[in-house]
């Protein structure tokens, strides 16, 4: 038989992992692990062929999708068309046509304070809050930095470019005018001084410049604005200013009429003054448009202030105003608006979140024609918005752009490479007739750029599930992101009234239907969501819109042991026979549900309430079944920490910190539904101690077992902590828990940027909330910075069993595989890993016909085998003899409202990737097992363990999974301390 042993081939990131080479010859050692011996009952028919070398473990960043974080500053090229903008922490996103898409990084991180593009020119200059002008080449397929210049005595607090100029004018905080070559990116050596641009009877200081632009008749002439409302015409020729003008309010912005007659300044009491340049005396028109008029004829009351002002002319209609601000302040809790003044019309668009900056895209680039607005890029805190000038309702542009990935907080994600071909075309035909109604018919107006889809053309499909129960598609192929479909899973369950929902209320504070985990075939389209409140909802893909009931069961886990007050350890019984369970089991399917009166305590309710009345659902994922854990002996249920569904069995899986369930989504029963401790039997490898009975259970059951999501995010939405492995380590005493998690390592802060592989989701730097693996991509999403926002318990050694005697489900798997020693042919199993280092192998009874699947019982009954592990389970996987990795089998996908109704579309057809059973004696299979610390691989069905990794002895795993690159099979693992490690098999 030959051994397997594991070796690492990114020795780049994980030298520094502590503990990483740790255990059985990591380093490239070919013996097998001291606690392993190889087994000799059979060899195997062809030798293990290595294929895999360090070159295909090279890391390099792909793409970063979602909104930018921090803006700033926003930019537009009116010829190139093509967007940028700046972030607080130095990155610049330039954004074109859907696909075009591009991130650069000033290394100093300084917060980007003004972008200037050099129109058709396809560069950029940068203005930094470290006082640094950068010049960018974006003619290149990577952007990068020609020119930098640093101020030193002044800060900068203005720039301006004008169209076709080689002159970049810069205002600084002292009020001074510098003016710098762009093509050598050096200073002129002019300098409009502040004290000889105002009057030199003016004796105070106008502040810092706020403004810069030059004139539209003559670009000779530079219009300066100072802070303190002073503004300068100053001549560049003759060095002296041409006309000074003088407002009692503090200035924000300046704009200029396309004839450069005229010029309208924003102040700081919500005014707008327009002046003209043969009278600049005083402005002959002020207004305060969000002002209250007075009775008395005064002048009308002041508002907040208008940040920015824009005024755009057009040949055949009134001028537009539109600017920020400037509202009322009788209205504190307004929401921030932009507003449109079109002649006498005043429209007020309101936004979600406050408005960063806003640009008026125009017909054209020159100042002094008309200008001919046709829309308003709005740059938002958390939203990038377009609306239609066109248009007199001004309607938004719909956003191509995957920058609503967030909208929602994502609470969990999963990656799928190679799907089927056919899938993306199914999903985005469904999800197009679902799409919001009042956009602008008009094509999204940023289309500068070139998009090439490059060499990666094989299907990739990303999952992510939110805060608020929706569940979300997005295409990944060819480095783009764009959402395909959108599932609500709130829709299934009844809305709750004000004064409703206590049951739901007492363990998730906010955001009862957040999702937190999700399971997908791409092949069946099934698709399984767990969300906070112990719920599983089982979907069917179907291109039919149906009127249907919605299917529903409720299960009991209760974990009995915890109340056992004698000090002697009880003896837990075998595990009964399946056939004399069975009529138990389907009595949980029922609906008699006990609703406990106001005052006592509750039992057997669930937390939601699924709609009992026929729902219409649309083309695309349609409920199948909901199954909801319910309120035990006033105990709410606890949240599920783990899921699996096979679609070629016909069942679905979850456990959670009390025990295990599995559920026929076929038949719609209940086929197990028991406590951790009850599966071993009597192959229980611990003496668990007794524990005497709580004081109070609602107390610990309120403040440790369903804790809710307000800590978890920031503002009025929270983030969901995703760690479930935290479940396990659940105390009676407050002081016991808080103290073990002072002792936790606490995963480092995720850079999005150096070091990590595959997509990008948001480019912030901020904790990774999951990370799924799959093929050779890495997802990282990254969700708001809080301080301890991932600390978790963990324990070095099981001998925390002493302390509590709850184990939680931690890991899944489906799949055809030898269940005992001694069995001579594959068999359905289901694999289950616990938060102790244990797993269990159930042996799955199935009909043997498929006509029979729909009525004949399916059998579920442990094996009596038990595997140990360190640390919690995270995965499994199954390798035939080659060294080829087995999937699960599957039902070939089947639409179940289709109108043909022959007997093939009835018929299921399977596809099992399980090689056919041998007659012959010996090990056929390899099962390899990744916990939190460590990695084993056994042969099966001996369960001869081969070789052991210890992968971390003072971190853990967050993330790993089994995948195949180069027809060879490796463990990719994502550690708390932001390592990223592959171990590769190698025969010896």
């Amino acid at each position: 038989m030959k051994k397997f042993n594991f070796r690492k081939v990114l020795d780049g990131l994980t030298a520094s992992s502590p503990g990483g080479s740790a255990g059985g010859g990591g380093a490239g050692g070919g013996s097998a692990h001291p606690g392993g011996t190889a087994g000799a009952a059979g060899t195997p028919r062809e030798e293990i062929q290595e294929t895999l070398t360090s070159d295909y473990f090279q890391i390099c960043k792909t793409v970063r999708h979602g909104f930018p974080y921090l803006p700033t500053a926003l930019a537009f090229d009116p010829v190139q068309k093509i967007l940028a903008i700046g972030t607080r922490t130095g990155a610049i996103r330039i954004l074109g046509r859907p696909g075009v898409d591009c991130y650069c990084q000033h290394e100093s991180g300084a917060a980007v304070l003004q972008l200037q593009f050099l129109i058709n020119e396809g560069a950029l200059v940068s203005a930094c809050a470290d006082d640094t002008l950068h010049l960018w080449n974006l003619r290149q397929k990577r952007p990068a930095i020609l020119h930098s210049l640093k101020f030193n005595r002044e800060r900068i607090t203005y720039c301006h470019l004008p169209f076709q100029s080689k002159w970049l004018y810069v205002g600084t905080e002292r009020g001074n005018t510098h003016i710098v070559n762009i093509e050598s990116f050096i200073l002129s050596g002019y300098v409009i001084m502040w004290n000889k641009a105002i009057e030199l009877s003016t004796k105070t200081h106008p502040g810092p410049v706020v403004h810069l632009s030059d004139s539209p008749r003559d670009e000779g002439k530079l219009l300066i604005g100072y802070e303190n409302g002073t503004v300068v015409f100053w001549d560049l020729r003759s060095k002296r200013a041409d006309l000074r003008a003088y407002y009692d309010e503090a200035i924000h912005s300046v704009a200029w009429h396309h004839e450069g007659k005229q010029f309208m300044c924003s102040h700081s009491d919500g005014s707008l003054t327009l002046w003209n340049l043969k009278s600049p005396n005083r402005p002959f028109q002020t207004t305060i448009p969000h002002g209250k008029i007075q009775r008395d004829g005064k002048k009308p009351e002041s508002c907040k202030p208008i940040l920015k002002v824009e005024y755009k002319t057009c040949k055949s209609s009134e001028p537009f105003v539109i600017f920020s601000g400037g509202l009322s302040y009788d209205k504190a809790c307004r929401r921030p608006s932009l507003t449109i003044m079109h002649g006498k019309a005043i429209t007020v668009l309101e936004m979600d979140h406050p408005i960063v900056d806003f640009l008026t895209l125009c017909e054209t680039p020159y100042p002094n024609e008309f200008q001919e607005p046709y829309a308003v890029v709005v740059l938002l805190e958390k939203d990038l918005i377009v609306v239609d000038l066109t248009q007199s309702n001004f309607p938004i542009f719909e956003n191509p752009y995957p920058i609503d990935i967030h909208e929602s907080p994502v609470t969990c994600t999963e990656y799928f490479a190679d799907c089927p071909p056919d899938l993306i075309p199914v999903l985005y035909s469904v999800g197009a007739k679902h799409k919001k109604q009042g956009y602008s018919n008009k094509e999204w107006p940023i289309s500068g750029g070139a998009w090439n889809l490059g060499a990666q053309t094989y299907p990739e499909i990303i999952i992510t599930g939110h805060a608020d129960g929706s569940v979300k598609f997005w295409d990944a192929s060819a480095i783009t992101l764009q959402m395909l479909y959108k599932l609500k899973t709130s829709k299934v369950f009844e809305k709750q009234k004000p004064g409703e929902g206590k049951a739901t209320a007492e363990i998730v504070e906010e955001d009862p239907f957040a999702v937190q985990m999700m399971y997908w075939c791409p092949e069946s389209r099934i698709f399984c969501v767990a969300g906070v409140s112990a719920y599983v909802v089982v979907y069917r893909f179907s291109k039919h819109e149906v009127n249907t009931e919605i299917a529903s069961l409720e299960v009991r886990l209760q974990y009995e042991v915890e109340d056992i007050i004698t000090p002697e350890p009880e003896i837990i019984p075998q595990f009964p026979d399946a056939s004399s369970q069975l009529p138990s089991l389907k009595s949980l399917s029922g609906s008699t549900n006990t609703v406990a009166c106001e005052g006592m305590m509750k039992d057997s309710i669930p937390c939601l309430s699924v709609k009992t009345r026929p729902v219409r659902m649309p083309p695309g994922y349609q409920a199948d079944l909901v199954i909801q854990l319910v309120w035990v002996d006033g105990e709410p249920p606890q949240q599920i920490t783990s899921l699996a569904v096979n679609s070629a069995y016909g069942l679905v899986a979850f456990g959670n910190c009390n025990g295990l369930a599995v559920v026929d989504f076929m038949q719609k029963t209940v086929l197990l539904s028991m406590g951790t401790l009850e599966l071993y039997g009597s192959s229980d490898p611990y003496q668990r101690q007794p524990r005497s009975p709580r004081k109070s259970k609602q107390f610990a059951a309120d403040n440790f077992c369903m804790r809710g999501l307000s800590n978890f995010y920031p503002d009025l939405t929270k983030r969901i902590r995703t760690s479930y492995q935290s479940l396990t380590e659940l105390s009676d005493s407050p002081v016991s828990l808080e103290l073990e998690r002072c002792k936790s390592p606490t995963s480092g802060k995720g850079d999005c940027g150096e070091g990590f592989t595959g997509v990008c989701i948001c480019c912030r730097p901020l904790p990774v909330l999951r990370v799924p693996v799959y093929a050779c991509s890495i997802v990282f999403i990254y969700t708001e910075n809080r301080e301890n926002s991932f600390s978790r318990s963990r324990s070095s050694s099981v001998s925390s069993i002493d302390r509590d005697s709850k184990e939680a489900i931690t890991a899944l798997y489906f799949m055809e595989s030898f269940a005992r020693k001694n069995d001579s042919a594959v068999s359905p199993c289901l694999w289950v890993g616990t938060g102790l280092g244990m797993v269990l192998i159930l042996s799955l009874n199935l009909p043997a016909s498929d006509d029979l699947r729909q009525s004949e019982p399916v059998m579920v009954s442990p094996s009596g085998t038990v595997l140990t592990l360190k640390g919690a389970v995270l995965t499994f996987a199954c390798l035939d003899c080659t060294g080829t990795l087995i999937h699960p089998p599957y039902e070939v996908w089947r639409d179940p409202h289709s109108a043909d109704d022959g007997e093939k579309t009835r018929k299921r057809k399977l596809v099992m990737h399980s090689p056919s059973s041998s007659q012959d004696m010996g090990d056929h299979q390899f099962a390899v097992i990744c916990s939190e610390k460590q990695a084993k691989v056994f042969s099966l069905p001996s369960q001869t363990c081969l070789y052991v990794h210890n992968i971390t002895e003072t971190s853990f795993l967050l993330q790993a999974d089994v995948v195949t690159l180069c027809n060879s099979v490796c463990l990719a693992c994502f550690c708390a301390n932001g390592h990223i490690m592959t171990l590769r098999y190698l025969s010896n």
